[in-house]
């Protein structure tokens, strides 16, 4: 465990949990010139998993915050997102990442999720956030004037406000909330190797590949300057005994294209990630206590949103104490419920379109037989520079629920041929 730091004073806001979202939220209070400390239960901060996907809302945000360029300098911008089949490989439709940079004023980036997280870290430091690891949170429970924390060596922390940004199995969630998390029957598996291992497998080392369906899909991307390879392998495991084991893997992807075959061999076979997520849910406020990020909203991972949502929440619920201390007496802190009222009237409305466009989004890419053929010419009808299905998420992020743009419109499977472009049938 640390020492106290010098530090000891009561902070404007806890933290709870110093995982991106965490240190998102702390960095951003912070630079509000809030006092902020963070408290971490391991005992020492840092990330584990493989590639991240960094969509233009919330780069944006880097590049306020100073750390776009950082964050640059460790990842990678590739040129095009690109759909392929499974099965035959032929291309679907695409992204031209370098256009949609020129449409919304920031780039699509890729980086490793523990170089993100160390350039939060960092900037958390320059900006005086007390940063404290071996503090794991048993309770919470609200005061007359903030929120507390109970620790589960016995002691307590308090504020004016507590963040919990203690993840998917949140503590705060599970006691203010009470729901479960919903299993999708699904498990990944994760790999970021040398990309020389990589290099005779087909890839595409410039453009984010995914080959989807069915009951599965594949994605890759390089990393670190194009020095890794990131792959992440998606299939519907099976029974509840030793589901999603290694030989399940194989034969998931057994089927498939030359291209995700040679990549499964490099799959890291002691590990594997569960599809989790939960049922949104309208109150993330309770009193002086907040969720945030995977506490409030853990998403499945098609659309790639969930460090971004977890960012975004930290940089909404910053402007929102920065507003409210702004009409308040010199010296004042924030109008702690006005903020947390604003946070949580535009933040809940967004996420639950994230949470429930990405099921059925994943539904979409795993479809088979006459449904596959039907996804993949409404796919292939699309024009590349069509970005009315990005538009309502890549866009600024809001700051107030009428700021919010309209969703999509979806296209139903039963306005598309069921027919193989080459003349095949289901």
């Amino acid at each position: 465990m640390n020492p106290e730091p010098s530090t000891a004073g009561r902070p404007d806001a806890l933290v709870v949990g110093g995982g991106i979202g965490g240190l998102g939220a702390a960095f951003a209070l912070a630079r509000k010139g809030l006092r902020v400390r963070v408290l971490e239960q391991a005992g020492e901060f840092g990330e584990v998993g493989a590639g991240l996907q960094i969509a233009p809302n919330c780069t944006r945000i880097l590049a306020e915050y100073g750390l776009l360029e950082e964050v640059e300098a460790l990842g990678v911008l590739p040129e095009n997102m690109v759909m392929r089949d499974a099965l035959d490989s032929r291309e679907l439709t695409r992204l031209d990442l370098r256009d949609l940079e020129r449409r919304y004023g920031f780039p699509y980036m890729v980086v490793h999720r523990s170089d993100l997280h160390g350039v939060l870290l960092r900037a958390c430091r320059r900006a005086g956030v007390d940063l404290r690891t071996g503090r794991r949170v048993a309770d919470y429970e609200n005061t007359g004037g903030g929120a507390l924390v109970r620790l589960e060596d016995g002691g307590t922390q308090e504020a004016a406000l507590v963040v919990a940004a203690d993840g998917l199995h949140s503590a705060a969630r599970r006691k203010l909330v009470g729901d479960a998390v919903v299993d999708s029957g699904h498990v990944a598996y994760r790999a970021a190797v040398p990309i020389e291992l990589a290099r005779g497998n087909g890839i595409a080392e410039k453009d984010v590949t995914l080959y989807v369906g069915p009951r599965c899909h594949f994605v890759q991307y390089a990393l670190r300057g194009g020095e890794m390879f990131n792959q992440v392998a998606v299939f519907e495991a099976a029974g509840p005994e030793n589901r999603g084991a290694p030989d399940e893997l194989d034969a998931a992807f057994a089927g498939a294209c030359d291209p995700v075959r040679k990549g499964i061999p490099l799959m890291w076979r002691d590990r594997r990630w569960r599809m989790l997520d939960r049922e949104p849910v309208d109150t993330w406020v309770h009193g002086r206590i907040a969720l945030l990020g995977d506490a409030a909203h853990p998403p499945l991972q098609y659309m790639a949103q969930g460090a971004v949502m977890a960012i975004e929440d930290g940089w909404v619920l910053a402007e929102h104490c920065a507003r409210s201390a702004a009409t308040a007496p010199a010296g004042a802190r924030p109008d702690w419920d006005a903020a947390l009222a604003a946070y949580q009237a535009v933040r809940t409305e967004h996420c639950r379109r994230v949470l429930t466009t990405a099921r059925a989004w994943g539904e979409l890419w795993h479809l088979d037989g006459e449904r596959r053929l039907r996804r993949n010419a409404i796919l292939r009808a699309r024009d590349t520079y069509d970005y009315s299905f990005t538009d309502w998420v890549y866009g600024p992020t809001a700051l107030a629920p009428d700021e919010e743009p309209p969703m999509f419109t979806p296209i139903p499977l039963s306005s598309a041929p069921a027919e193989d472009p080459g003349g095949g049938t289901p």
